[in-house]
């Protein structure tokens, strides 16, 4: 399939710029149609084309005393962006859902506090419209990689999106949901491998680092990887943390929370703010080594 750039399909006609052939079905995310790689920026802090970025903070925001003082202890270890979830998809409708827009409130004061931009999640179209000019780097979660509606409704913005692989997707279905936000005309767009489902039981997923080299060859989107999610415990964050760095990936997505044993979801897969700083000490060296800044 040829992609026009203009859309004029003639190529005898003088208003034609530019027609690349891609053969992947997958055109605008595709490294054939851009062979430099994609950079995103929010207030100064950068993730792609040789800078590295580490997003980090609790899988839910509980209250303000917890998101602030986890918020001040990643941004003094090197973090470059905060997570937060304020609307949380559970597998149990009894689980803590978020404490919604009290949560993003709760994220700007951490903001505030820190100057750290806020990444959490969206999970409807509607929850876009109303919270868009309070969220920084809009996330997109696995169980909602292929939430088409909501894929194109991010598309609109000119929010960055950091897209997470579905947890049975194939890396080419990864991409063609990326495709879905850049074709209508948002190429903000961060991926983020979070562990695939498998047969294996001692991990919560099977993270597949294999996903980066495929991805920087296929793709010019940055790939940053999410080992807490990946493994689903706190004591393989680290190495599989190391391992993505020197693996190529763009940069990391990490659990952070200042009292695990008693954190309202995934406490078992977080950090503590001592852990993360120790890791954090390793993740700039071998940084350093790959040729990239951090932040």
């Amino acid at each position: 399939m040829a992609l026009a750039m203009n859309m004029n399909w003639r190529e005898d006609q003088e208003v034609i710029e530019l027609i690349k052939r891609i053969k992947e079905p997958f055109k605008m995310t595709n490294r054939a149609f851009k062979a430099e790689d994609t950079m995103v920026t929010v207030d100064g802090r950068s993730i792609g084309n040789g800078h590295f970025g580490v997003i980090a903070g609790p899988c839910s925001v509980e209250s303000r005393s917890q998101i602030v003082e986890v918020a001040k202890a990643i941004d003094g270890f090197g973090a470059s962006f905060l997570r937060g979830g304020a609307f949380k998809p559970r597998t149990s409708p009894y689980d803590f859902q978020g404490l919604k827009g009290e949560g993003l409130t709760l994220l700007k004061a951490a903001k505030k506090a820190t100057g750290l931009p806020i990444v959490t999640e969206v999970m409807a179209v509607q929850t876009l419209k109303d919270h868009l000019d309070e969220i920084d780097i809009i996330q997109i979660g696995a169980r909602n990689m292929q939430n088409y509606d909501l894929l194109k409704a991010v598309g609109r913005t000119n929010k960055p999106v950091l897209l997470k692989r579905g947890m049975s997707a194939t890396i080419e279905e990864f991409l063609m949901a990326a495709e879905y936000i850049l074709s209508e005309g948002n190429d903000q767009v961060i991926l983020c491998e979070r562990g695939i489902r498998t047969f294996e039981k001692y991990t919560r997923n099977t993270l597949d680092l294999s996903a980066i080299p495929v991805i920087k060859r296929y793709s010019h989107l940055p790939i940053i990887i999410d080992p807490s999610h990946a493994t689903g415990d706190a004591k393989y964050v680290e190495s599989m943390a190391l391992a993505a760095v020197a693996a190529g990936a763009d940069g990391l997505m990490i659990e952070v929370h200042n009292n695990p044993e008693h954190a309202l979801s995934d406490g078992k897969q977080s950090l503590t703010p001592k852990a993360f700083g120790e890791m954090m000490v390793k993740v700039e060296q071998i940084v350093k080594l790959m040729g990239k800044q951090l932040g």
